[in-house]
């Protein structure tokens, strides 16, 4: 592949590259040498549900992996006990190292589901923070100024809001920027978020008379309501986890306004064909529901292969278009009486009361084709209870 065409899949998905002069002399002096690039992304496994929006740049890893390149996973098993302040109003609490050790190994999972194995590097913190001296410490932190830190939006925003700012949080991007000097890293992936702390990884290796990495920048992904961005907590996300249909049914009912957005960050479609499918979209030469049909089939074929995504296309058609219930719905035992509420917390259609509340306010919940609106409504027979577009509970005696 050409340094041209690199460039034009490197730059896919993507909002900054710092600099794209210095990625060409990098990926030229690669191929002079022989020597594969170091990509560079880390994570700290606070937790292990990895959503596809924590996956672009997972994906750009996977396009470098593609072109000879390899991945660097940097576990934090340091930072994550630390907590990024990036974007937080408040601290996180800590984890114990046998927190992050279970959730590194789920992490990375979900990771491979993307990555070749065979060409990505794990490294854990551990190896280059576990011997490190006060002394060692207190270079590090010499290294930067108080007014840099302050510059920064979560850390001035947070000092001028009187809120809590921990002196450890003040070390993240430190940590963080050192990595990058410990693996020798090329080019580090990161979140628009991430910015400060990946120029600040630049500034370490220059300090340390390294060669500068290159800060690739992705914008954060939407998430399916299509007005915040991907959050477990909002539940308006695709997990790794989701079997192929709720990933198939999740996409199917993002915003038509969304589809370009996931073809760029959630699919490997070249930049050329999305471009014609954005300028399809444009003219209305097609029906944005076979645009999003495709999107939806490309999204499950990338975890579960291109049969099963079809088969989950089957279903989503069998279930939305001819207006069938599918077979496999589970059930849940009427007790006499039961509260709607109760019915979709106890049968895990819903997470809590909450959501349940939530959705029956937007007009989400209906009971055998009738749409729900009374909160303290009352089950007495059996019937078949949906939820949104996808979720349905049959209740049975």
């Amino acid at each position: 592949m050409k340094f041209g065409q690199q460039m034009k899949l490197i730059k896919k998905g993507v909002e900054e590259i710092i600099t794209e002069s210095e990625m060409i002399t990098k990926l030229k002096n690669s191929k002079v040498s022989g020597k594969p690039l170091r990509i560079k992304y880390g994570i700290d496994p606070t937790g292990y549900d990895v959503h596809i929006g924590h996956l672009v740049p997972i994906r750009k890893m996977r396009e470098f992996q593609d072109m000879g390149h390899t991945g660097v996973i940097i576990i934090g098993d340091f930072t994550a006990q630390i907590g990024d302040p990036t974007g937080k109003d408040e601290s996180r609490p800590s984890l114990t190292k046998e927190d992050v050790q279970k959730n590194a190994e789920k992490y990375m999972e979900q990771l491979y589901t993307v990555l070749d194995k065979d060409k990505t590097e794990v490294r854990w913190q551990t190896e280059w923070f576990g011997g490190m001296k006060m002394a060692d410490v207190l270079n590090l932190m010499g290294k930067f100024t108080l007014a840099q830190f302050m510059a920064h939006d979560t850390f001035r925003k947070r000092y001028e809001n009187g809120l809590t700012l921990g002196m450890h949080e003040l070390m993240y991007p430190i940590l963080q920027s050192y990595d990058s000097v410990a693996v020798k890293a090329d080019v580090e992936l990161g979140a628009t978020e991430q910015k400060f702390n990946i120029l600040a990884g630049r500034d370490m290796q220059r300090y340390f008379g390294q060669s500068q990495q290159i800060a690739i920048l992705s914008p954060i992904l939407m998430g399916i309501d299509g007005t915040e961005k991907m959050s477990k907590t909002l539940d308006n996300y695709i997990a790794v986890f989701d079997t192929p249909k709720d990933k198939y049914g999740k996409t199917m009912s993002i915003p038509d306004d969304l589809i370009i957005n996931y073809f760029n960050y959630a699919t490997t479609v070249k930049p050329d064909e999305i471009k014609e499918i954005s300028q399809q979209l444009k003219t209305g030469k097609i029906n944005p529901k076979i645009i999003k049909q495709r999107l939806a089939r490309e999204i499950v074929a990338l975890y579960h292969g291109k049969k099963t995504a079809e088969m989950a296309e089957e279903e989503f058609n069998l279930i939305f278009q001819k207006k069938n219930i599918p077979d496999d719905i589970p059930e849940l035992k009427l007790n006499e009486t039961m509260k709607i509420i109760d019915i979709l917390t106890q049968s895990g259609i819903c997470n809590s009361g909450g959501e349940a509340r939530r959705m029956i306010k937007q007009n989400a919940v209906s009971i055998d084709g009738t749409k729900i609106k009374d909160m303290f409504y009352e089950v007495t027979k059996e019937c078949v209870i949906k939820v949104g577009k996808r979720r349905f509970v049959k209740v049975v005696k």
